[in-house]
């Protein structure tokens, strides 16, 4: 049974190497293999790019080939794991969810866009890019003192490339940001789930028909509002079992279902597994 003791959520002190190092950024290498055979979570925000690298990186129990020249974003509350080749060369800039706040407005897109893509493959050039800018944080966090006007700045241009790219890669990147009630029915699905699961609570909030929800979900994702309502639930369901030692009816209770049975066979039904099948397996 995974538990909150063997799948720990980590803070930024977990990485500091010196009891200098900032508390609000962190910048680290990594060279050659490293395994995380259990999964956790960080209460801090992650860029890690590859220069080089083999293996797979799972990220919300998705996982992700890791080759050259991409970047992974690593978002607060998510649940990881990976195995990296011995050929990997990374570096990874950790933001605290304090400070990831107030520079989020530069990835543009909602934090859920990005869950759905969290892997970017990168052309040379921008990739190239990218390690300058990783390079002038890390240079500017061994200052004494440390210039964080400068640091927010350039993760900020760094969240502002990333977010170029992604948009030019993945359609529902374009799709969200042409149509801006479709975004903004992704926030409020993530301010509202376990609360509330109906289409007719977030059309109404949005000031439109349930219709007329379902009309644009289906013309521009081309699946129902409830299939979209749904799978972030199943999501926060699966962070909950995996990653806590709660007891499934005290899970079903916290995502908003009355009956712990029901929240069973809905999981089920998403999933193919009963919540506890999903946490014994894990």
């Amino acid at each position: 049974m995974a538990t909150e003791e063997h799948i720990p959520i980590l803070g930024l002190k977990e990485f500091q190497l010196n009891d200098g190092d900032h508390h609000d950024f962190l910048y680290h290498e990594i060279r050659g293999k490293r395994v995380i055979e259990k999964p956790h979570k960080h209460d801090f925000f992650l860029f890690l790019l590859f220069e080089k690298g083999s293996g797979t990186h799972t990220i919300d129990f998705v996982d992700h080939k890791i080759t050259n020249h991409q970047i992974h974003l690593l978002f607060p509350n998510q649940v990881h794991k990976w195995v990296l080749g011995k050929d990997t060369s990374a570096f990874q800039v950790m933001i605290s969810r304090n400070v990831f706040e107030n520079l989020s407005a530069s990835l543009r897109f909602s934090f859920a866009l990005y869950q759905h893509h969290p892997v970017i493959p990168l052309p040379q050039q921008l990739f190239e890019t990218l390690l300058y800018e990783f390079d002038a944080i890390q240079k500017e966090l061994f200052l004494k003192p440390v210039n964080t006007a400068i640091v927010n700045l350039r993760s900020r241009i760094i969240a502002q490339l990333v977010s170029r790219e992604a948009e030019g890669k993945f359609e529902d990147m374009v799709i969200y940001d042409a149509n801006p009630l479709l975004y903004k029915f992704l926030n409020l699905i993530d301010a509202h789930l376990r609360e509330q699961k109906s289409v007719a609570f977030y059309a109404a909030q949005l000031n439109i028909s349930a219709n007329y929800l379902n009309i644009l979900c289906r013309k521009h994702l081309h699946v129902p509002a409830t299939y979209i309502i749904h799978n972030r639930v199943v999501l926060e369901a699966k962070r909950l079992v995996h990653a806590t030692d709660k007891s499934l009816k005290e899970i079903s209770f916290e995502l908003g279902f009355n009956d712990p049975a029901y929240f069973s066979n809905f999981f089920k039904a998403q999933t193919g597994l009963s919540p506890r099948q999903f946490r014994d397996q894990l």
